[in-house]
């Protein structure tokens, strides 16, 4: 797709070469055949240093973009880049692609529904009920349980355990506000990948990236009723208890341990070998690894033991 073709998607105007472009990203991660959005003045920094070589961004910028740069000026940048996306959604089912390719050793129920263009490794077992999508890899070994569902697109490792119910690959939720209130969809245009020896306890719903991936990291083991927003990056060997919730772009670092309805705020960092006692919120970046937290607001977890210590006498 042309730049222009975006521009008059949009029905707007583009300044520079009419160059061909293959999707979209953000600046940090784009490349030069991505379609790249600058949204506020922060960043400035991030648009001088990144490799796309065509944006969105509104006319405050113009100065800051890399040599000879392509743009689109927007009014509003976060609609124009919500519409944008659009372009860029793959049709959920492609008839058109080869047959699944499934190896040796393996049970696909007769019950189970597996769409071209799928890569199942040996010795996996599908169950009833189950839907696998579009270009879906699964690894050797993994067990999908019945009424699983992988969206397109998505990479499950080996060794994994998928149980009943979960969902993997959904949208996320992702959303442009007009100032009439509207809500324009952003297409989530990325997958997910659950790297080797994962397993997802039942009703889980991981879901899909923006841009990029969804990431589940090896040894990783979620238990029931548990959220996974877009573009999350869960460490390896760490471990979720039930109902509990990661917001959208949030990175955990390996072997955090997460309890029972804790829930954490999109865009932090957490630190490796983190420890979250049950109903956290979370809502700061964590930088310090080993610790153990409690409570919301969250503190220390000695802390917050001194604290409902204090609050128990205050009828004494």
């Amino acid at each position: 797709m042309l730049l222009s073709d975006v521009a008059s998607h949009l029905k707007l105007e583009f300044l520079g070469k009419d160059i061909e472009i293959e999707s979209m990203n953000e600046l940090s991660l784009s490349s030069s055949s991505q379609l790249a959005f600058a949204i506020h003045k922060k960043y400035s920094y991030e648009l001088k240093s990144s490799k796309a070589k065509a944006f969105l961004i509104i006319n405050a910028l113009i100065e800051h973009l890399p040599k000879d740069s392509s743009y689109i000026i927007c009014e509003d940048v976060s609609i124009s880049m919500a519409e944008a996306t659009k372009l860029f959604y793959k049709k959920p089912i492609e008839q058109q692609l080869s047959h699944a390719v499934v190896g040796q050793e393996c049970y696909i129920d007769a019950m189970a529904k597996v769409e071209k263009g799928v890569v199942i490794g040996s010795n996996v077992t599908v169950m009833a009920g189950a839907y696998i999508g579009t270009n879906v890899v699964i690894g050797d070994n993994t067990i999908i349980y019945p009424n699983v569902t992988i969206y397109r697109d998505s990479v499950v490792g080996s060794d994994c355990i998928i149980h009943a119910g979960s969902v993997i690959g959904a949208d996320g939720f992702g959303f442009s506000h007009t100032k009439e209130g509207k809500h324009i969809k952003i297409y989530q245009n990325g997958n997910v990948i659950i790297e080797n020896d994962v397993e997802i306890g039942a009703n889980c719903a991981i879901d899909r990236a923006v841009f990029n991936s969804t990431i589940i990291r090896r040894g990783t083991k979620l238990d029931n009723f548990i959220h996974i927003a877009h573009n999350c990056d869960i460490g390896e060997y760490s471990l979720f208890v039930a109902q509990t919730g990661v917001g959208g772009s949030t990175t955990l670092g390996r072997n955090c341990v997460v309890s029972g309805q804790s829930a954490f705020s999109d865009h932090l960092d957490i630190a490796p070998f983190s420890t979250f006692t049950a109903r956290s919120g979370v809502t700061k970046s964590i930088s310090n690894s080993g610790g153990v937290y409690s409570g919301f607001p969250l503190m220390n977890h000695r802390d917050w033991k001194r604290l409902q210590a204090r609050i128990a006498k205050l009828n004494d």
